[in-house]
């Protein structure tokens, strides 16, 4: 009996976890699009809800007429002001790629892939007074070909 006991409470816990785990699942995808969405729909407050102030981006990029990448850094208030300017004219398609793959969840972190117009993003997330933002993001621009 208590080997059945026991079985029930582990399956009860485990079912909890699971639970847990795809509305945190849903909450880290919801903040990278957020994250995406800020700067096609020229919403600076998705950019503030999804990403945390100390916010770290680093990636790299490719010049315009260079064909070695280029280091780039950007903070969190540079990040809003580009989320208040990039598609300003609405040059974006409609259709503009905003792909998210979350790679891991755990209790208090996790990690996922953007893929935007930009490039490609490689997203790290932690929970905050119980809302994921994102917190580092590591990006280059396209693959060259």
């Amino acid at each position: 009996m208590k080997i059945i006991s026991l079985f029930i409470l582990v399956l009860a816990f485990g079912l909890t976890v699971f639970a847990q785990t795809d509305d945190d699942r849903s909450a880290v995808r919801q903040a990278c699009l957020d994250y995406v969405e800020a700067v096609y729909e020229v919403n600076p407050a998705k950019a503030e809800r999804s990403v945390h102030p100390d916010l770290v981006k680093r990636g790299f990029f490719i010049k315009k007429g260079e064909t070695v990448y280029s280091p780039h850094s950007m903070t969190f208030t540079e990040l809003v002001e580009l989320s208040k300017n990039y598609n300003k004219k609405g040059l974006l398609p409609k259709d503009a790629v905003k792909e998210v793959v979350v790679f891991d969840v755990a209790d208090q972190t996790a990690s996922a892939k953007v893929t935007a117009v930009w490039g490609i993003d490689y997203i790290h997330l932690a929970k905050y007074g119980g809302k994921w933002k994102i917190i580092n993001i590591l990006w280059q621009s396209p693959p060259k070909k």
